[in-house]
């Protein structure tokens, strides 16, 4: 290590060698917003110098082209993907992404503390630098069932683990509030450590709560006053721009002169479709700058601003000590990226990734669906109460409204009306057998045939199926056993299409473009059913998460976020 050090500094000063010179490059400079004209030298990874540097190993001109640091997501899930870690670095890498942060709270739900060490020492070898926020709340609330359980002795043991920044969002903003005594144990063991939020529409006296608990980012910000607020109250803004959750043209007039240091793009969750098609945080960037914010002050959100937030030593700026993490485009408002380098060498090129990824999947993660045995009859939505709560869902939004609407029952028995575009949804319990499945009715997918269901529900992943007819929510149902996890369609009686998820029913074991097509002709054929919803299976995903407003649907029946208790059912 000093040997290297000591050659380093001899590179900087330019009595040594560079192992590759970057030349005539107009490298953006985070630190001071501005462009300059210059030279990059890179030794052992790292970049030596910027400036008067000609000689190295290896010499690329790039004749003007623009040299931008590594683009960092400050908060994703990997799992949303649907992709084996190795395709998605696949993915991330040649858009330009090589560093992220997230807390796998999706699949160690599923699998606990297995489902970490699979991502990472799946990723150990892969051009891709992941930080990991250890999950704050597997289970996420008492409101649904799990397939494991973290505790804080556990938050404890990751902590001390390489590539740990700190606890990730704390979801059971209600356990904070109430001072839950496990909740509070978890960030306690986490104290000093970057603490990640996640406290939807929270205001006033209990966002002052909130935050005293130390918890100093959110990304769930959806109207521009509630993130000036929680600007003002010291926290940090994650902007958020998914494939599910759309907020950045609402929050970007927050980004001023004054603020910007304490807001940083992210996108939270993101489909495979979307990552090839799109791009990863570089299309939030590009987005961002269609929007009419400056170039570089784009990317400041997208590099160095994450980074100083999660305290990423060597990362987010191209300057002297700095990992070789870069990018290369010709134009920066379309942040069209030609090259990408990772610790100085080159990754990926006009949108190919140049590393063969290999995948590392354990075999104990093959087998997570286990579902009590049930038949349609289960499935029945019975009510003697006259109005009934109701899912609305939003389209671009995750958040859901609640209706209490007036239904009629035909002896007990209510029934999807596709005409009023009030469809069955159903979540059978699938880690332990436990027969546990939560009825209700929700508005929003248009559906006019047929049914669909997911094993990816966050975030117990419990399996969740929305459809105009049991028999057909039967089916594509025990489609997920079949094919150990994943999303089907059954129309009539027949699935008609499925995409198997096998991998803690969350991830596919197929290469990024396979994945990619096979999402895309499920989309197509439920479009063709009537469905209004751009991402269907996306926006299902959501519909069994009890920490998001208003109204959700778990294995143990219906939720009132607001309250965060379950809403009584007569039958």
């Amino acid at each position: 290590m000093q040997t290297n050090l000591s050659q380093l500094i001899k590179v900087a000063r330019g009595e040594t060698e560079a192992d590759l010179v970057l030349l005539n490059a107009r490298v953006i400079n985070v630190f001071n917003a501005e462009i300059e004209q210059t030279n990059v030298a890179v030794f052992d990874g790292k970049i030596a110098g910027v400036g008067d540097y000609r000689h190295g190993k290896e010499v690329i001109d790039l004749k003007g082209a623009y040299l931008l640091p590594g683009l960092i997501n400050g908060h994703t899930h990997v799992e949303s993907s649907m992709l084996d870690i190795a395709q998605y670095a696949r993915a991330v890498v040649s858009n330009g992404t090589l560093a992220l942060i997230t807390d796998l709270h999706e699949i160690s739900n599923v699998c606990g503390k297995e489902g970490i060490d699979y991502v990472l020492d799946a990723s150990a070898d892969l051009p891709l630098s992941i930080f990991l926020q250890v999950p704050s709340c597997v289970p996420a609330t008492h409101l649904e069932t799990a397939g494991a359980e973290i505790n804080s002795q556990d938050v404890a043991d990751l902590l001390r683990l390489p590539n740990v920044t700190g606890l990730g969002e704390m979801m059971n903003f209600p356990g904070v509030l109430f001072g839950v005594p496990s909740v509070l144990d978890k960030i306690i063991a986490a104290t000093g450590k970057v603490l990640d939020g996640h406290a939807p529409g929270l205001s006033g006296k209990d966002l002052n709560a909130y935050i005293s608990a130390e918890i100093h980012s959110d990304h769930e910000c959806i109207h521009l006053a509630e993130a000036k607020e929680k600007l003002a109250r010291g926290m940090y803004i994650m902007i958020r721009e998914g494939s599910s959750e759309k907020n950045l043209a609402e929050l970007l007039p927050l980004v001023t002169d004054k603020t910007y240091k304490r807001c940083l793009f992210v996108v939270d969750d993101r489909s495979c479709a979307d990552l090839k098609s799109d791009g990863d945080i570089d299309a939030v960037v590009r987005k961002a700058i269609r929007l009419g914010l400056d170039p570089v002050r784009a990317i400041q959100l997208a590099s160095i601003n994450t980074a100083e937030y999660f305290h990423l030593q060597g990362h987010g700026a191209i300057a002297p000590g700095y990992l070789a993490n870069m990018i290369v485009c010709q134009n920066l408002e379309q942040l069209d990226i030609d090259m990408v380098f990772h610790k100085g060498k080159l990754v990926a090129e006009k949108g190919q990734a140049l590393f063969k990824p290999q995948s590392r999947i354990p075999k104990s993660l093959l087998n997570s669906i286990h579902i009590k045995p049930f038949n349609t009859e289960d499935l029945v939505l019975k009510t003697i109460q006259p109005q009934i709560p109701v899912i609305e869902v939003i389209p671009g939004q995750i958040v859901t409204r609640r209706l209490d609407l007036k239904i009629t029952a035909e002896n007990g028995v209510i029934k999807a009306n596709t005409e009023l575009d009030l469809l069955k949804i159903v979540v059978l319990e699938r880690h332990h057998q436990s027969g546990n499945i939560g009825h209700g009715l929700i508005r929003g997918f248009g559906l006019k045939k047929g049914a669909i269901a997911s094993s990816v529900a966050h975030d117990s992943h419990n399996v969740v199926a929305v459809g105009t007819n049991d028999a057909d929510l039967y089916t594509a149902i025990k489609e997920l056993e079949r094919i150990n996890g994943g999303i089907a369609l059954a129309v009539d009686g027949q699935v008609t299409a499925s995409v198997s998820l096998p991998v803690a029913g969350l991830l596919s074991t197929k290469p990024l473009e396979e994945v990619v097509t096979e999402l895309e002709e499920i989309n197509n054929q439920v479009a063709k059913l009537g469905c209004k919803l751009s991402a269907p299976f996306a926006t299902l995903s959501f519909m069994a998460l009890p920490v998001i407003p208003e109204l959700r649907l778990t294995d143990l029946g219906l939720v009132d976020v607001k309250t965060f208790k379950l809403i009584p059912q007569e039958t």
